[in-house]
């Protein structure tokens, strides 16, 4: 039988659509692709799909292999039918003594037709014997209802008896039949001779084996769709967090990042709602850092900017008020260079390489500490303690935040007054000390004064409003991006310690 496969050649690229010429050709950059990106497949569709697609090939497999194993179940039974038809056959031949009278067979006629009257083969079977040569011979045959009347069909039951083989298939008008013979020889007659022939169609057989494939297919296309509406709502449970952290994230703007995702048990879903919820810490702490920077910059840079303003507007054709007015506006410009540096200085301690660690003798960055804050002011220096060893820290913004610490202490002492400096290191932590017996540090103060643009009070310093409150917020930046802390120990009238404490091996090997 010949069949057709009209099935679509798979492969062939289409042809290429004809392109427009050079004055119809228009080219188009970003928004098609923004609205081609509007139409992809969402995440649950495409859940639901490889669900269904892996299912499908299970099923498709499970389907073929089965169908497979079923065909040979098949061929092997009717192989074993066809077998035992002519062992039978060969057992009578052998005795060569028929089992009713217990005489001899007298010729090759009688031996089949005494075989052929004592078997009930199966509904699909059909048993001929032929006695004589297939070109002079005769056909025997059984007293049933056949599947195929194989022994009226002289044509087929010939070209059987005729083929070299003793085994094999031919198509009949009832379908495929597989088909044994023995030729059959008298023991003492040579010249008597005849043949046995078994066919089995096997068509049936294969129905059955269709059939229940074909159930088997109802069967996996039913569990298919329910398996697509198990997993639509699987899928949705599952992405349900995601479309929280979606929601969330489309609610955020730059004036409200107040946004959480309620976290619930510790999947994985959870741990990204951990995470998105980190990530808009860290935003919202960038943005009010931004936020400050810029009101800080706005406040502080608005008063030397007036004081100049004002003074270049009264400013008279004196050469003396002239040479005042540009001292004074050179001085409040440096104010600002300063209040600016301090700025971008914090700005910048939000960065990762803010700190640049590298490993450092502490012994000799303390002498190097006490030997720059000495040219600060006219005070009693002394060297209280040096720690021994070598910790990893920046060099220059240790030596930054402790000459800001000297100077804070210039600005809160006389000249003559005593100031200690001092360094130590134990237990994998390293501290940098500056203490002074100046005023000190009311208690109303010390949880602020390390805030951008705070001075608390004065305390009776005379350098004390001279500065724009920044030093102290630099000494904390450059202490957190260590990971340490800053400390303060005071006493109001007895003066005050400041000072930062580091872990001596963050960011490098111990």
């Amino acid at each position: 039988m010949t069949t057709t496969d009209r099935r679509p050649e798979v492969g062939v690229p289409p042809e290429p659509a004809p392109q427009a010429s050079g004055a119809d050709r228009t080219v188009v950059d970003g928004p098609p692709r923004v609205a081609a990106r509007r139409w992809l497949v969402p995440a649950r569709a495409r859940i639901m799909g490889w669900m269904l697609l892996l299912m499908a090939v299970v099923s498709l497999t499970v389907t073929v292999v089965t169908r497979n194993l079923l065909m040979q179940r098949v061929d092997v039974e009717v192989s074993a039918a066809l077998q035992q038809e002519i062992q039978e056959l060969e057992e009578v031949a052998r005795g060569g003594v028929d089992r009713a009278t217990q005489q001899p067979f007298q010729d090759v006629y009688e031996l089949l037709y005494n075989h052929l009257q004592r078997q009930f083969p199966d509904d699909d079977e059909v048993l001929v014997g032929w006695d004589g040569t297939p070109e002079t011979g005769s056909p025997l045959r059984q007293t049933r209802a056949e599947p195929f009347p194989l022994a009226d069909r002289l044509d087929v039951l010939r070209s059987v008896l005729v083929s070299p083989v003793n085994s094999g298939s031919i198509e009949t008008d009832a379908g495929e039949m597989r088909w044994v013979k023995v030729p059959i020889i008298h023991p003492t007659n040579p010249d008597d001779v005849g043949a046995f022939v078994v066919g089995y169609f096997i068509d049936r057989d294969r129905a059955e084996v269709n059939q229940t494939m074909q159930t088997l297919i109802l069967v996996s296309l039913l569990g298919l769709l329910f398996a697509g509406i198990a997993a639509w709502v699987i899928a949705g449970q599952i992405l349900a967090p995601v479309r929280l952290v979606r929601r969330a994230a489309a609610e955020i703007t730059e004036h409200d990042l107040t946004q959480r995702i309620p976290i619930h048990g510790k999947d994985d879903i959870a741990a990204l709602s951990e995470q998105f919820n980190a990530m808009l810490d860290r935003l919202e702490q960038a943005f009010a850092a931004q936020r400050q920077f810029v009101d800080d910059a706005s406040h502080e840079l608005r008063t030397p900017i007036t004081i100049v303003r004002g003074h270049l507007e009264l400013m008279g054709d004196d050469p003396a008020d002239r040479a005042a007015v540009v001292r004074l506006c050179t001085d409040e410009l440096d104010r600002m260079n300063r209040i600016v540096a301090d700025l971008l200085l914090l700005a910048k301690s939000e960065r990762p390489d803010f700190v640049r660690t590298a490993p450092v003798e502490i012994t000799e960055l303390t002498s190097d500490i006490y030997a720059k804050v000495r040219a600060i002011g006219e005070r009693d220096w002394r060297l209280e303690a040096i720690g021994e060893g070598v910790a990893h820290v920046d060099q220059q913004r240790v030596t930054q935040a402790m000459v800001q610490l000297a100077q804070n202490a210039v600005q809160h002492t006389r000249d003559g007054d005593e100031v200690l400096i001092g360094s130590s290191m134990m237990e994998g932590r390293i501290a940098f000390w500056v203490t002074d017996h100046g005023p000190g540090v009311p208690y109303a103060d010390q949880g602020k004064i390390f805030d951008r643009f705070s001075r608390g009070s004065t305390g009776g310093a005379p350098g004390h409003r001279t500065g724009a409150g920044l030093g102290l917020a630099i000494v904390s930046a450059i202490a957190e991006a260590h990971g340490g802390v800053v400390r303060l120990v005071s006493t109001p009238g007895e003066g005050a310690s400041f000072g930062i404490d580091l872990p001596a091996y963050r960011g490098g090997p111990r």
